[in-house]
């Protein structure tokens, strides 16, 4: 008597599920462009590192002796693997399995794939390709009723986004449930011209009278300039190497250490074109991103949501090999004023850095929140107290550090200012409650209209007031507390990163 039979059947039902949703339907998914949902688990982890959970699961059909004839899998793999090393919940929706219908979902994988990651400690990648295990109009006949809407684990879900990074993946039209999965994350991508995202696609859309193509109605070039997806790439196997870089920079949970890496890049390093970078002439801009990739450590720099509030510049970066979080202005966009979904998105990042500890390094050119009708509509004042609560109520380390302009309530938004202020300021440093180059007229009015010569007169004004307002007149009062040479930039962040490391580490390494 031995369990041979029931090793083979193992063996069977595991080819079943290896097939998917057979030969001619993997094919299809192929031919779309697209990976098949194994493949793409295979791209994303590192070789040999998957092992499947639940892997047999799925629908079984039994002949009259009650003999298994064929299973048909679940339209959820999942399981545990390893990414540079480091253990990941990874997951895939196939849907070659009924397009990722309800029909084909076993809700019990679905829950038991998200409370693996928050109750084990893992970073949770979900790569989403359908409607995620959401309804059918098909299955409700089948059935023979309907039910109020509700989703298991969404509880889980959200828990996951309290306790490890999670990183969501949209890789074909995804609709429904499958978009709302692709929401509840830190990081998500699309693949330009392959994925999709709605809440319902276009033939639900044809019902409200419109008429749209799955690209027109939510293709990448609308969700990842609106702020719902951070990442669009050309390819799937360019989307994995930007799941790596991101998760490279975060620990594998909260209140863990991210990883340092090793650094080549001496930290007295010294750009002297830094001296220069910024113009004499406060209307001419200049390359922020230059500014980054002069200071942080060699090819350290990863942007995240670069399509969208576009005024700001989010990043992970490194510093002496240690991970860093950069919030930093763009003058070519707007002025590096910030309007609403540039406060949206920097608040979304500052909890980001804040709930996973990192330091996070401000560099600041702000002449204020967007003024104007549009930016009044947009509700902008509103999104930027929001932010502004959000960088005050952080708790990790924070270095600012003035490069130009620093106005208003954005201006004052560098920084908690009820804390010690770890930061530092260019000569080109301008700031204020509000620029005195707009205001001068009526400020001055009645001297100028009484003066022979009112041009001369705002000129003698004005020549006043730059001398007032020379940064180093502030730093004399301690109203700033270091001016320092532009080309030292580096060297003082390497310091700060260093001494904020050891806080978060509790340790006098």
């Amino acid at each position: 008597m031995t369990w041979k039979p029931e090793l083979e059947e193992l063996a069977a039902r595991r080819r079943m599920a290896e097939a998917m949703g057979g030969a001619d339907k993997v094919q299809r998914q192929h031919d779309r462009g697209k990976m098949d949902a194994r493949a793409r688990i295979s791209g994303l982890v590192d070789q040999n590192s998957f092992r499947e959970i639940g892997k047999i699961a799925g629908r079984g059909e039994y002949d009259a002796q009650g003999k298994l004839v064929h299973s048909a899998p679940s339209n959820l793999i999942f399981g545990r693997a390893n990414i540079d090393a480091r253990p990941v919940v990874a997951s895939a929706d196939d849907f070659t399995v009924r397009g990722g219908a309800a029909d084909a979902a076993l809700h019990r994988k679905f829950v038991q794939c998200e409370k693996m990651a928050h109750e084990m400690g893992l970073p949770m990648v979900r790569m989403i390709d359908g409607t995620g295990g959401g309804g059918s109009v098909k299955s409700l006949e089948d059935m023979g009723y309907t039910y109020v809407p509700m989703v298991p684990g969404w509880d889980d879900i959200m828990r996951n986004l309290q306790s490890v990074p999670v990183v969501a993946l949209a890789l074909g039209p995804t609709a429904g449930l499958g978009a709302a999965r692709v929401c509840m994350s830190h990081y998500s991508i699309m693949v330009k011209g392959l994925s999709q995202m709605f809440a319902a696609g276009p033939a639900v859309a044809a019902a409200i009278g419109e008429t749209v193509d799955k690209e027109g109605l939510g293709g990448s070039e609308i969700h990842t300039r609106n702020g719902v997806v951070d990442e669009e790439v050309a390819s799937e196997a360019e989307a994995f190497a930007y799941v790596r870089a991101f998760l490279s920079y975060l620990p594998s949970a909260v209140g863990q250490s991210a990883p340092r890496h090793d650094n080549h890049d001496p930290i007295d390093r010294r750009d002297e074109k830094l001296r220069d970078i910024v113009p004499k002439d406060p209307g001419q801009v200049y390359s922020m991103r230059s500014v980054m990739e002069s200071v942080f450590d060699q090819q350290s720099v990863f942007e995240m949501g670069r399509r969208w509030g576009r005024a700001a510049i989010t990043a992970f970066a490194r510093l002496d090999g240690w991970p860093v979080a950069v919030v930093a202005s763009d003058p070519s966009y707007l002025g590096g004023s910030w309007e609403a979904l540039t406060s949206q998105k920097v608040k979304r990042f500052t909890e980001l850095a804040d709930r996973f500890g990192l330091p996070v390094i401000h560099l600041v050119d702000n002449p204020g929140f967007m003024i104007g009708t549009e930016a009044e509509k947009a509700g902008t004042i509103r999104h930027g107290v929001e932010v502004m609560s959000a960088i005050y109520s952080a708790s990790i380390p924070w270095c600012s550090v003035i490069i130009r302009r620093a106005y208003g309530i954005a201006g004052s938004a560098m920084s908690n200012a009820e804390r010690f202020q770890y930061r530092f300021a260019w000569p080109s440093g301008d700031w204020g409650s509000l620029p005195i180059s707009g205001g001068l007229e009526v400020a001055y009015k009645a001297e100028l209209e009484a003066s022979d010569d009112p041009q001369a007169k705002l000129a003698e004004i004005k020549a006043r007031l730059d001398a007032v307002t020379s940064p180093f007149r502030t730093a004399e009062k301690f109203a700033v507390e270091d001016i320092i040479d532009p080309a030292d930039t580096r060297s003082l962040l390497c310091e700060f990163a260093d001494l904020a490391w050891r806080k978060l580490a509790g340790t006098n390494r």
